[in-house]
């Protein structure tokens, strides 16, 4: 049991989209807490996953691939709700579609790259960008229920969202400049 556990971690992680989903359907100051207390479970584990499968030298092919994709569907979950909820509107929604449209593509460069058996690893700034977006999105979960209790915290995690907007949008350039040759090598089958 021991070795699974990061895979326990990392599904947990995914198990618990739709109940943070839930609480903000539910709405309410009760509601964001938590959705904000959930995601904050989940940035955890997602810290400790990978953690305990170094430490535990029990790195599997599933939790390799699983590990970013909880990533993946945590962020676009939750900023979805945001968008669609508030309190990510207007011009705000911008820095949304980047963080979306470079985590969709450098999924798919990834995926594609991979059937090639090239690995891209990744980086530092990446693991930044996470962290960034996390914060920034646990920021905002909170919304209108956290400025009650410090004023400005959306303003906050909008600029942090800005934030990881553009090193979401560098490391993503970074990744597809990598992968140009890889890519140059592989012309698409007619």
């Amino acid at each position: 049991m021991k070795s699974s556990l990061p895979n326990v971690l990392t599904g947990f992680r995914i198990a618990i989209i739709p109940v943070l989903v839930g609480a903000l359907f539910a709405g309410g100051d009760a509601g964001r807490w938590i959705a904000f207390f959930l995601f904050v479970v989940a940035a955890i584990t997602d810290f400790f996953d990978g953690y305990a499968a170094r430490r535990m030298g029990s790195l599997s092919r599933l939790g390799q691939m699983l590990d970013p994709i909880a990533d993946k569907l945590l962020i676009t979950a939750a900023l979805i709700m945001l968008v669609a909820q508030g309190p990510v509107t207007g011009i705000h929604v911008v820095a949304v579609i980047i963080i979306l449209v470079r985590e969709v593509l450098i999924s798919g460069l990834r995926e594609f790259l991979s059937g090639h058996q090239v690995v891209v690893a990744v980086t530092t700034l990446a693991k930044w960008k996470t962290t960034t977006q996390m914060i920034a999105t646990g920021l905002l979960l909170l919304g209108p229920a956290g400025d009650n209790i410090f004023w400005g915290l959306t303003d906050v995690g909008l600029a942090l969202l800005w934030i990881a907007a553009l090193i979401t949008a560098y490391t993503g350039f970074e990744y597809w400049r990598g992968a140009r040759v890889h890519l140059a090598d592989h012309p698409a089958d007619s």
